[in-house]
């Protein structure tokens, strides 16, 4: 006959190892977890740390000082003859090679950037009284020059560089070109202004058409819209056009606004459009959930007191939806500034040596020119890729954080 076990003997022995096994569990569970966390935390550590290193390096340009003797030089001018293109009558390029060889010996062609003479043009049209003197002008350095000076060149390029520092006329500094110019074939000249207006005017044209649509339907279908199969297609329809992939967004836009409609190719106001479409179902999603998390008592409240329909949502429902509309709003125009596929469907790939003047001009934005420098050949553009990213990536930080402040100023609690 077997012994039978007391609670004291259960409570000691089983139930011990139980809960010991479960403690173990638990701890198991808490090192997995911040294994997870500090695996995240490394892969982004390493994002940044690569982008930083690569893309600091864009915003430094080096530049040689070339003393020009205006009056010794064939620059005889009138101011007037002096444009954009340069100087009339005279081959500013070539006075420019001639000028650099007399100074760096006879490789200053290898040495100094290929539109080195148009820093010697924006000199002169800033203050043309020096063609009546000598003037020392720093000029972008070539690509070879620019990338030994950061550490980056072959030996030959290293002595060079060395050669003009022991002259006394390299200097490496910050470029503020980078964020004020655009496109260009020369990776010491371009600029990344053109993009980032043609980004900020896209979102602005799919701001405009996405919120207030969005909103409406999200009203619509929360507040005013009969459950009936109609709503129920509507809602599906809705959901799935959230997880169509963007490329089918670009097809749409360009058969419906370029070819159908045939408004300007390469422009922000088809780029906001094609953008807008696609944009609309996160905002209708977010805006929906936002106007159920309203409690049914605030409604019920409002009524007793008289309050019609209408004044019931736009001024109790609304605005205590409206950090989640804000929130739901921003994560959606964040996710369409990133996107790059259905921008190239509709053309905004093209070559933009001007920032656009409005929504109708030629235009470009951030993650497009990244893909376009990104395939450039010059070994120049690779930090101006990583540099057009830190860019898209403190716009994005921006947003993100505009989200956060308008979710926090607008927050109500009941």
């Amino acid at each position: 006959m077997s012994a039978t076990r007391n609670p004291t003997d259960w409570k000691s022995d089983v139930m011990q190892k139980r809960i010991a096994r479960r403690y173990a569990a638990e701890r198991r569970f808490k090192f997995m977890g911040l294994f997870a966390v500090m695996l995240s935390a490394a892969f982004l550590a390493f994002l940044l740390f690569t982008m930083l290193g690569n893309g600091l390096r864009g915003f430094t340009r080096t530049e040689i000082a070339l003393q020009v003797d205006f009056p010794a030089s064939p620059l005889l001018l009138d101011p007037a003859n002096i444009t954009d293109q340069g100087l009339v009558g005279a081959n500013l390029p070539m006075v420019t090679s001639e000028v650099a060889k007399k100074a760096l010996g006879p490789d200053a062609d290898a040495l100094l950037s290929p539109t080195a003479w148009t820093s010697i043009r924006d000199a002169i049209k800033a203050d043309p009284k020096i063609l009546s003197r000598t003037e020392t002008i720093s000029v972008p350095a070539s690509t070879v020059i620019d990338l030994a000076a950061k550490g980056k060149g072959s030996p030959q390029a290293e002595a060079a560089v060395a050669r003009l520092k022991q002259q006394g006329v390299l200097s490496t500094g910050f470029n503020a070109s980078f964020l004020t110019g655009s496109d260009g074939t020369d990776p010491t000249q371009v600029g990344i202004w053109g993009a980032f207006k043609g980004s900020l005017l896209t979102m602005l044209v799919t701001l405009l058409l996405s919120f207030p649509v969005g909103v409406a339907t999200a009203l619509y279908l929360e507040e005013y819209a009969r459950k009936s199969w109609w709503t129920d297609i509507i809602e599906v329809s809705i959901n799935n056009l959230a997880a169509v992939p963007s490329i089918i967004f670009g097809l749409l836009g360009l058969s419906i606004f370029l070819n159908f409609m045939h408004l300007p190719r390469s422009a922000a106001l088809v780029g906001g459009m094609t953008l807008a479409l696609m944009t609309m179902p996160v905002i209708v999603i977010a805006g929906r959930n936002a106007i159920k998390s309203v409690p049914p008592s605030i409604r019920d409240a409002a009524l007793g007191i008289g309050a019609s329909p209408v004044q019931v949502v736009f001024q109790h429902v609304l605005p205590l939806a409206l950090p989640g509309i804000l929130t739901g709003t921003i994560i959606g125009m964040a996710r369409a500034l990133g996107e790059t596929a259905p921008l190239l469907m509709i053309g905004m790939r093209a070559f933009i040596a001007t920032p656009p003047g409005g929504i109708t001009d030629p235009a470009t934005v951030l993650p497009v020119q990244i893909f376009l420098w990104s395939d450039e050949v010059s070994k120049g553009f690779v930090e101006k890729t990583s540099a057009a990213i830190i860019v898209l990536l403190v716009f994005l930080l921006a947003m993100n954080g505009l989200a956060i402040y308008l979710r926090n100023k607008f927050e109500k609690r009941w």
